[in-house]
């Protein structure tokens, strides 16, 4: 007889078991701006009001349109990842999990008469990421921090 731990018993069920999967209707811009965040902690949004799923927007450093198209490149150079839909205010792409395959959406608004990007990132399954999300925006910010994009 086989003898299960519980440990992965838990694991499973908080990355499938809780949620369900979430639709893609749930991306882009609702009423102008990037959707919130469920309540569940896979993800995380510079438009929340919570410490659990808040991260600052990206202030930008240079003109608008050049932060745009850096930016662009930017996300195109992470691992694993794929630009889905890109206008002159809005960039959605797909990051896919380096074991598993999951896909994450990753979201950013340009706010040119404010000098922000809104950034945007959360899970498509499960209930929790492990901290993947939050990852992802810092190590995007890092990047166009060294690059002179933002500040």
């Amino acid at each position: 007889m086989v003898k299960f731990g519980i440990l992965p018993i838990l694991v499973t069920s908080l990355m499938f078991g809780c949620s369900g999967t979430r639709q893609v209707d749930s991306l882009g811009l609702q009423n102008g701006q990037l959707r919130s965040c469920p309540s569940s902690p896979n993800c995380v949004s510079s438009r929340a009001n919570d410490s659990e799923h808040r991260v600052p927007a990206l202030q930008l450093k240079m003109n608008p349109e050049q932060s745009w198209e850096q930016i662009k490149s930017t996300i195109t150079a992470l691992p694993r990842t794929r630009i889905i839909t890109a206008t002159s205010d809005y960039l959605h792409a797909e990051c896919l999990s380096a074991v598993f395959g999951f896909i994450d959406d990753l979201e950013l608004q340009m706010l040119p008469e404010q000098g922000l990007i809104e950034v945007r990132s959360l899970a498509r399954l499960g209930y929790y990421d492990f901290g993947v999300n939050r990852k992802r925006v810092e190590q995007l910010r890092s990047k166009l921090l060294k690059a002179g994009v933002i500040h």
